[in-house]
């Protein structure tokens, strides 16, 4: 019986064993088949740490290689939560060091993490606040920090990064890709605790970004900020901005827009003073426009500036429209119906050419598509197709309605005018290089076509002279210098429908001198009030960006002379 029972307790003993051997023999064979890739990487992972070391972002300069965007050190605070003993402790000294919530902080370090970071690039204040604390388990790290040392200058074309120094806006972002540079990384062995045993090797090194070099120039961008900026609080205006561009070669000296931002602290600004208006924003240009219809009318041979157009002494009607000048006219010359901005007299110039001209010539202009610069966000403005016109569009059209247009394609547009009938397209950045000026990428003029002929050209700026001198901008004009220009007031579209009676564009575009012209300018100004006619709010600024640019060029021995413009196929 005994016997009996002592075989039972052995059968049932070695069943067991024997039970069990299958099941580990069943478990590591599912090991081996399903589960041997992913635990041979966790316990790589577990044992090898691979540490990133990041790259220096790139710096943007202005033309002249003077910083606009750099770097600078910054420290961010990181936990290694089994290094931290009293966690509540910790937790409460942090929150009051960190600026953040304690609970925050607790919950963070009670993770089960050997890395968390707790804040980044905190001010070299708070690091040296910690640094004295000794707070175990409480690191810092060094990073770089995106820096714009000139703060609100040219915020617009610069943009900003992330906290990860990613591009998010401006060149920031369009040239990402050049100046974040490529990561590189270090290799350690720890042991079973996580300890770093050793450096075994530094694997891969970073690649700096690249620089680059815009057209800008830092001290133009300043006086067409200042002067901006002035006019933009005295005209409580809604919005403005300012393109001013080299007219033979198609750089982009300046470029401001207001309501703006500090690029260091963008957080703190609405999206409204973010956002690139000179190219972003579109609308009815107003009698800017008249000088396509005056190139027009003039290339296409149906006007000389001596011919009469009666001008209705101030109504006329168009099918079934009633169209007025801002003051009666009788008959006036061609070239008076474009100084004194009559819309009936430029309006019976268009009937003369015809819509579809009108339309040619805008279209030539560049109106209706981006140009193509360097910036993220650019539209193309609107220039409908011929079939979508109505019979009053003959009298809309000419005098810059029904139309909308970006203040960067005004400025290309009057640039044509300025250098002898060249469209030639803006561009902003001038160069890509290395951080030892190792040029990777070069860019330059680009001329496109011909808009009109270079005695067209000659014949419209004498008129946009007389504009200046003696016709709706003498606020622009100058006792040193020629200028020419056009000036411009717009209703604004009623959401309601129809035309605003209390909301306007004013608006200027000139190019200065009128002999040999350096500069090229286009102001806007949205809803200026309680003076809103863009000879009053738009022409003094430009008269006050041009005088003092023009006089820093003539000083300034780096400045170097605009290219000739390229020759383009005539045939």
């Amino acid at each position: 019986m005994r016997h009996k029972r002592f075989l039972s307790r052995f059968y049932f003993i070695s069943a067991l064993f024997i039970g069990a051997f299958f099941i580990f023999i069943l478990k590591l064979l599912t090991i081996y088949l399903f589960q041997s890739q992913y635990l041979t990487k966790l316990a790589i992972m577990q044992q090898n740490l691979y540490v990133e070391i990041p790259a220096r972002r790139g710096i943007i300069y202005d033309r002249n290689l003077k910083p606009l965007s750099t770097n600078k050190r910054a420290y961010s605070v990181f936990a290694v939560p089994g290094e931290i003993e009293n966690r509540s402790k910790t937790a409460g000294a942090l929150s009051q060091l960190l600026d953040l919530d304690k609970d925050f902080v607790l919950e963070r370090i009670s993770r089960k993490k050997h890395f968390v970071w707790l804040k980044r690039k905190v001010s070299d204040e708070v690091s040296e606040k910690l640094r004295r604390a000794e707070i175990p388990g409480i690191f810092l790290l060094k990073e770089d920090q995106r820096s714009y040392p000139n703060a609100y200058l040219a915020a617009n074309i610069l943009g900003f990064t992330n906290i990860d120094n990613e591009g998010l806006e401006g060149i920031e972002l369009a040239y990402n890709k050049y100046l974040k540079g490529k990561p590189g990384y270090a290799f350690f062995i720890r042991d079973a605790r996580q300890c770093v045993l050793q450096l075994e090797n530094t694997d891969k090194l970073p690649v700096d970004g690249y620089d680059v070099v815009l057209t800008i120039d830092e001290v133009i961008q300043y006086f067409t900020e200042t002067a901006l900026d002035d006019a933009f609080r005295k005209h409580n205006a809604h919005g403005a901005c300012v393109v001013v561009m080299d007219p033979n070669t198609g750089q982009i000296l300046a470029l401001a827009n207001r309501p703006t931002f500090d690029s260091n602290y963008p957080q703190n600004a609405p999206a409204d003073s973010r956002r690139n208006r000179a190219i972003c924003d579109f609308f009815e240009p107003g009698s800017v426009f008249k000088i396509v219809t005056a190139c027009a009318a003039l290339e296409e041979n149906k006007f000389t500036e001596t011919d009469k157009i009666f001008c209705e002494n101030g109504e006329y009607r168009i099918a079934n429209h009633i169209l007025h000048d801002h003051r009666p006219h009788g008959m006036l010359t061609f070239r008076e119906v474009i100084t004194l901005s009559s819309n009936i007299g430029v309006s019976k110039i268009a009937q003369k050419l015809g819509l579809e001209r009108v339309h040619h010539y805008a279209a030539s202009f560049g109106f209706g598509v981006p140009t193509g610069i360097e910036l993220p966000g650019e539209v193309g403005g609107m220039l409908k197709p011929l079939n979508q016109y109505s019979k009053t569009s003959i009298g809309a059209v000419p005098m810059g309605q029904e139309v909308a247009v970006t203040a960067l394609q005004l400025a290309t547009a009057i640039s044509a005018i300025a250098n002898g009938g060249i469209y030639i397209k803006p561009y902003i950045i001038d160069r890509i290089q290395d951080s030892l000026g190792e040029v990777i990428e070069q860019f330059g003029p680009q001329s496109l076509r011909r808009v009109i002929s270079s005695e067209t050209s000659r014949r419209v700026r004498s008129i946009l002279k007389e504009v200046v001198d003696n016709g709706t901008a003498t606020m622009a004009k100058s006792k040193e210098y020629d200028f020419a220009g056009k000036t411009g007031t717009a209703q604004k579209i009623d959401p309601q429908g129809g035309y605003s009676h209390q909301k306007f564009y004013g608006s200027f575009i000139g190019f200065a001198p009128v002999d040999k012209p350096r500069l090229a300018i286009a102001v806007i100004f949205d809803e200026p009030h309680p003076y809103y006619y863009g000879g009053v709010v738009a022409a003094p600024v430009f008269k006050q960006i041009a005088e003092q640019s023009l006089k820093y060029i003539q000083v300034n021995e780096k400045f170097k002379p605009s290219l000739e413009v390229a020759k383009v196929n005539e045939d």
